[in-house]
């Protein structure tokens, strides 16, 4: 079974957990991590002979041009982010248009490559914008993977389906929603911080049980999460940094784990076969 590799680029003070410590207006003085971090996901990527998809930031494309022709030239699909991370349930349908349209022009342009993928910040589409999935599919999107199936402080649309769906009526589009496991009465997401902050086997048992549905299993994680270097926002709520920062040295190790112990892809060769098997 082909599983879908994500990494969400962004750079550290970009994360919705520092948006009530960092100010968008401060961002232009904080240390660029981004470019280095992603540097060394490509590394280990190379090392252990995976391909994925890198959904990044419009700004972060803008920014780092070069680094965006590295993804490509490495073999891994790029994918839109969105442009600095604002959550699509905060915008009007016309704001997010004008946002994906700005991402995704900036993306194809500095990458060279037709862009086909979207994952919203935080996983922010869900029963409050029926129109999002309706204006992806307009701009032409053959995929979306923007939905969390889970209630989360932030983000979350507990009702909607665990396996691909196509959520416009008459458009090709599908959604891959992000990877849950159910524990203990709970449920939690299979990537990002859930991955460091849990034991390894927890993601283990969540993609063997989706495979043994005969499913792809999705897995995301951030440059960051690789940085056990970055600054260290004292301002932060003692939830915010207890989910950014633990366990950042231990990322690498769990991550070489995961990918000796399945098999992993991008996400565009995992939507084909998905596609395929819903004809």
């Amino acid at each position: 079974m082909l599983n879908a590799l994500s990494v969400d680029v962004e750079d550290w003070y970009m994360v919705g957990a520092f948006e009530r410590s960092i100010m968008r207006a401060d961002w232009p003085a904080k240390e660029v991590r981004v470019e280095h971090n992603t540097d060394a996901v490509l590394a280990l990527f190379a090392e252990i002979g995976v391909k994925a998809t890198f959904f990044t930031l419009g700004c972060v494309a803008a920014a780092h041009p070069a680094l965006m022709q590295r993804i490509v030239g490495s073999g891994h699909e790029i994918a839109s982010h969105g442009w600095d991370h604002i959550r699509v349930f905060t915008m009007t349908p016309e704001a997010f248009r004008a946002d994906a349209e700005r991402a995704h022009k900036t993306i194809e342009d500095t990458s060279g490559v037709a862009v086909t993928g979207y994952r919203a910040p935080s996983f922010s589409i869900d029963m409050r914008t029926p129109w999002a999935h309706e204006i992806l599919a307009g701009m032409g999107y053959a995929y979306s993977s923007s939905v969390a199936p889970l209630k989360h402080d932030h983000y979350g649309w507990p009702e909607a389906p665990r396996a691909a769906f196509k959520p416009v009526p008459g458009s090709e589009l599908i959604e891959i929603p992000v990877g849950v496991v159910d524990l203990a009465g709970k449920t939690f997401g299979a990537g990002g911080g859930f991955f460091r902050l849990f034991p390894y086997l927890l993601s283990r048992h969540a993609v063997t049980k989706v495979n043994a549905d005969r499913r792809p299993a999705t897995f995301y994680f951030h440059p960051w999460d690789m940085d056990p270097g970055q600054p260290y926002v004292v301002e932060a709520s003692i939830k915010s940094k207890l989910r950014h920062y633990t366990n950042l040295s231990a990322m690498e190790g769990k991550l070489r784990r995961l990918t000796r112990d399945f098999d992993w892809g991008r996400y565009d060769a995992v939507v084909e076969r998905v596609r395929s098997d819903m004809v």
